[in-house]
């Protein structure tokens, strides 16, 4: 929120103690009394009795999660939602979630078309009431009161204590979403589901799947071993599914249950997924299930002439189509053979009159400038913009017809724990999207490129939808843990957010680089419905746990995961050699969580989601004791022995597209819920987990 209104020092103090948050409201004019809004335990929420059933969800329905997430942010018990009318006179603090603005053609998006998404909010001393334009509305709204409520709590109000008075605001941009490349990296849909409440935190909108690929090594690729490289297929038919072969591992896809369960955590939290197959290029996991289909030597791409590939495509796409919610798909369709340009696009015609017509759904593209003077793509395909100056130049495209969404790599890519040549951060760059637009501005989704102007395009371009930033897994499941894939992306979700919504030098409202960085840690770590950060609700600093020996085991204790930075300690006496500790099939897990396990062979760490095992390549004394000190942060994780400075990192080997191997550090969560294993013969004393590296 931003002020507009001139008031005393004192006063206007006051009121700015919850005034900046992500993404920044449009406006809002503070109330001439110096008043507010005190949400402590007698706090109600009542749901309009007229619109309670509006929406899908329904405004009642993200009214019971947004109780949920109250609860969360204040850390007290919030009563049940109540149906019912506009309360006049209140006698407790009352959330009332209503629908019908006052003023609706003030809630646009920067072209002009008019927003769901929009909502009007007034605050006095007992009532808080919100409007949304529509059920969504609303629900953004919440997320308003609930940034308020924490940054409130955060400068020492406690309750929270907001400014009265009233405001509106909507989203600049339809699109505001984050693209997570899951074909090259195997995800639980536990943690994709955390991932889309984090961001709606954030009015975040869009979650785009990428739900197959494979692990490039051009050298194997064009050689006889191509079925070697790893591919994943993330849906799994029925057993009785004509594609059920298609999947290459089994545990490592989603059933449709699962799937349906995702796509209704997220929506009920505003947020919608847009699913990718990406065909028909990046398509060596449907090659390894039909050969015949691919162009002989590159088995990543498909031959589209060949009679039985563009059915075979289809015959997938009606096997996993019902599954989707969305009203969008994506069919990938990037990065294919600019010979067979006119092949491309009666490939991409042909797939967006059969989806189109057998599901209604739209489709969209990444943006590959196919250099044919014979075919046209249909411009009711929306086209996906990543790359200059070989992919799609998106000023030409909308001139065209076409409807855009940004999604740059110069501004908008991260790869997973490594960059190739160093061409994407690590998170994405704050000065570059503050300032780094020509003229020294701050980013957009109208800004294409850093320094060609006339690659831009204004921000009321009817045929600009937003943007959607991306993160890819080039180098598949031994580069990052899934936690490690959320460290990446938490900040660049929150940024992505306020650029999306409130634009970028656009708004007198929206936030400087500085605010950004100043709230968003407080932010991040009240983020309601989830807990990717693995919080204790300790202070930095306390001790999880402290044991001075250990009787018998295993012993549960009272948290699954702890996340960075912590110091785990430990001194273990491992137990004499046994014919069966030579068999490498048996392990001695030492702790066990919900996001890694530590091995007493070799000191291995392992990844429960892909099950994958990280050593330091040695293995302890059998029968003497050994100190060990594990400090982790969210960049890196080490060991040291015995006292010693020597630091000794659980590190991952990558292969970079076969030219060279890049050594990266793994950071792994603490194993915190289970100590030991039932018959454990050897000893485990001085066991202790402090937070704080």
């Amino acid at each position: 929120m931003r002020l507009k209104n001139c008031f005393g020092p004192l006063l206007l103090a006051f009121i700015q103690q919850t005034s900046a948050q992500i993404p920044s409201v449009k406006s809002f004019t503070p109330s001439s009394f110096r008043s507010s809004f005190i949400v402590d335990s007698n706090v109600q929420i009542i749901v309009d009795s007229r619109f309670a059933g509006s929406g899908s969800p329904t405004l009642g329905g993200f009214a019971q999660t947004f109780r949920s997430d109250l609860e969360s942010v204040t850390r007290s018990n919030v009563s049940q939602v109540h149906i019912g009318n506009a309360p006049s006179s209140p006698s407790v603090p009352t959330i009332f979630l209503t629908l019908g603005v006052s003023n609706s053609s003030n809630l646009t998006l920067f072209n002009g078309k008019p927003s769901v998404e929009g909502y009007e909010f007034e605050v006095t001393e007992r009532l808080y009431t919100i409007r949304g334009v529509e059920a969504i509305g609303a629900w953004w709204g919440t997320r308003t009161l609930l940034q308020q409520v924490v940054l409130s709590i955060a400068n020492g109000s406690n309750p929270a204590a907001i400014p009265a008075g009233s405001g509106s605001d909507n989203p600049g941009w339809e699109i505001r979403g984050f693209m997570l490349d899951a074909g090259r990296h195997w995800f639980e849909t536990s943690f994709l589901a955390d991932l889309c409440i984090y961001a709606s935190f954030f009015k975040i909108q869009e979650f785009h799947i990428h739900a197959s690929d494979f692990v490039d090594n051009p050298t194997i690729l064009a050689g006889p071993n191509w079925r070697d490289l790893y591919s994943g297929f993330r849906f799994q038919p029925a057993s009785d599914s004509p594609i059920f072969s298609l999947v290459p591992e089994l545990n490592e896809s989603w059933t449709q249950n699962q799937f349906t369960t995702l796509q209704t955590t997220c929506s009920n939290h505003g947020v919608t997924i847009v699913p990718e197959i990406d065909t028909p290029a990046h398509s060596l996991v449907i090659s390894k299930w039909k050969p015949e289909l691919m162009i002989e030597g590159s088995p990543d791409l498909l031959n589209i002439s060949f009679p039985e590939t563009i059915p075979s495509v289809k015959s997938i796409w009606d096997a996993i189509l019902p599954w989707f919610t969305s009203s969008e798909v994506s069919i990938g369709a990037d990065e294919y053979d600019e010979s067979l340009a006119n092949d491309y696009i009666t490939f991409v015609n042909d797939m967006n009159e059969y989806i189109t017509s057998t599901s209604r759904k739209a489709i969209r593209i990444w943006g590959t400038n196919e250099p044919s003077k014979m075919e046209k793509i249909s411009t009711n395909v929306t086209v996906q913009h990543w790359w200059f100056p070989g992919g799609s130049i998106p000023v030409q495209l909308m001139k065209q017809g076409f409807s855009i969404i940004n999604s740059d790599q110069v501004f908008l890519y991260l790869d997973g724990k490594f960059a190739e040549n160093g061409q994407f951060p690590w998170t994405l760059n704050l000065t570059l999207l503050w300032s780094g637009a020509p003229g020294g501005k701050g980013w957009a989704p109208n800004i294409f490129s850093a320094n060609d102007p006339t690659n831009n395009t204004s921000i009321d371009n009817p045929l600009l939808r937003g943007s959607i930033m991306a993160l890819w897994n080039d180098w598949g499941n031994n580069a990052t843990t899934p936690l490690e894939i959320y460290y990446q992306l938490a900040q660049s979700i929150a940024v992505v957010g306020e650029k999306t919504w409130a634009g970028s030098d656009v708004r007198p409202s929206g936030l400087t680089q500085d605010e950004f960085e100043r709230i968003y840690p407080i932010l991040n770590a009240a983020a309601p419905g989830q807990n990717l950060n693995r919080a204790t609700g300790l202070p930095p600093g306390s001790e999880v746990f402290s044991f001075d020996s250990i009787s018998s085991f295993p012993l549960e204790t009272t948290f699954e995961s702890v996340g960075p930075p912590y110091t785990l300690s430990f001194t273990v006496k491992p137990p004499p050699p046994s014919p069966a500790s030579k068999n490498d099939s048996v392990s001695t897990p030492l702790f066990t969580g919900l996001d890694s396990i530590l091995y007493l062979e070799s000191m291995t760490f392992e990844d429960p989601a892909t099950n994958l095992r990280y050593d330091l390549g040695f293995d302890l004394v059998p029968d003497v004791f050994t100190s060990v000190e594990i400090h982790a942060t969210i960049n890196h994780t080490y060991a040291q022995l015995n006292g010693s400075a020597e630091r000794f990192y659980w590190t991952s080997d990558l292969s970079i597209r076969g030219a060279f191997f890049q050594l990266v550090n793994m950071s792994f969560a603490a194993p915190s819920h289970v100590i030991g294993q039932d018959g454990f013969a050897g000893e485990l004393v001085n066991v202790s987990l402090k937070l704080g590296d």
